[in-house]
C-alpha cells in the first residue's frame, strides 16, 4: 500500500487537531484567516499553537481544556498548528511579539493586543493542571 507522505501527517496529526477543535476551537489556516481573526477579534482570545510534540500532548492541550472548564473563559477560541500551516503560524507569531517562535505556545490577546503568552519552556516542565492553574487565573483577570 502506497500512501503519500502529506495524506499520512494529515492522518496522523488529526486527533492532535481534534484536541483542539471539539472544544471549540477555531482552526487559522492561512495567513489572510489570522491577518482578519486576530487584530479585529472583539473580548479576548485565546490561541493556542498546536504542536506534535510530547508537551503539547501531555501538558498543553490537556492544560488548556482544563482551563475552560473555569467559570470565566475567553470569548473566542483559536489555532494555528506548527509545522502543519506553516505560513498561518507565522503570521499568528508576529502577533506575540517580543516572544521568539515556540511551539507549543498559548497567547491571550484583548482587543487585537497581546496581554498573556505562556511559551514552550513554561509548558515542557510543569502539569497540564499547573498550565491551567495559570490560565484560570489569567482568565479571572482579564477576561471580565
Amino acid at each position: 500500500m502506497s500512501m503519500s507522505f502529506n495524506q499520512y501527517m494529515k492522518d496522523s496529526i488529526q486527533p492532535m487537531r481534534d484536541d483542539l477543535t471539539s472544544i471549540g476551537f477555531q482552526e487559522l489556516m492561512t495567513p489572510e484567516e489570522v491577518e482578519t481573526t486576530l487584530p479585529t477579534a472583539k473580548g479576548t482570545a485565546l490561541v493556542v499553537v498546536n504542536s506534535v510534540c510530547g508537551c503539547a500532548a501531555g501538558q498543553c492541550r490537556p492544560g488548556v481544556a482544563q482551563a475552560l472548564q473555569n467559570e470565566i473563559t475567553p470569548d473566542h477560541l483559536f489555532t494555528v498548528f506548527a509545522g502543519q500551516e506553516k505560513e498561518a503560524t507565522a503570521k499568528a507569531r508576529e502577533y506575540f511579539a517580543p516572544y521568539p517562535p515556540s511551539s507549543p505556545s498559548i497567547a491571550l490577546m484583548k482587543d487585537g493586543e497581546l496581554v498573556h503568552f505562556i511559551e514552550r519552556h513554561a509548558v515542557e516542565d510543569r502539569s497540564a493542571a499547573e498550565i491551567a492553574a495559570e490560565l484560570k487565573d489569567v482568565f479571572n483577570r482579564l477576561c471580565q
